[in-house]
């Protein structure tokens, strides 16, 4: 086998060893042996070598972060969709949990992902209807009001 100029030394026994392992767990063409152990050969001999992946490129938000929050709505910082929840958009349009999308562009845990109106509605809504309170706390309700003669108390 000719070795290239930048390529490492392979150890010949252990590209054996790889392609008789994969030909008996797999069904190989005899016309394809040949290729097979050739691309064995060279990605054993390209494992050393790595070339430095490229760094990607810093993230850019599509508002800045002070801009993204707003009181009736909060802007996805992904691709600027306005929206006054992102939980759904970020997991279906760009496959990430808050968490994840918090972290991706470095957000505090804290950081809202409701508009803070909405939230404030939806607070008082469910205060209205009662929800959030301990059981035994409920707060008494007025009686209600009977209609006709007031009751005469029982004669004995």
């Amino acid at each position: 086998m000719a070795e290239g100029s930048g390529s490492q030394k392979v150890n010949p026994n252990l590209v054996a060893e790889i392609v008789s392992n994969y030909v008996a767990k797999n069904s190989v063409p005899v016309d394809q042996v040949e290729g097979l152990i050739a691309a064995i050969h060279q990605t054993l001999s390209g494992l050393g070598s790595a070339e430095p992946t490229p760094t990607p490129a810093p993230l850019v938000p599509a508002v800045p972060v002070r801009r993204s929050l707003q009181p009736d709505y909060v802007v996805c910082l992904e691709c600027g969709f306005r929206a006054k929840t992102l939980r759904r958009h970020l997991r279906t349009h760009h496959g990430f949990e808050v968490a994840a999308y918090r972290a991706r562009w470095k957000l505090p845990t804290d950081h809202p992902t409701t508009a803070p109106a909405y939230s404030e509605r939806r607070s008082a809504m469910a205060k209205q209807l009662g929800l959030g309170r301990k059981p035994g706390s409920v707060a008494p309700s007025p009686a209600p009001r009977r209609r006709g003669r007031p009751r005469q108390p029982a004669a004995e």
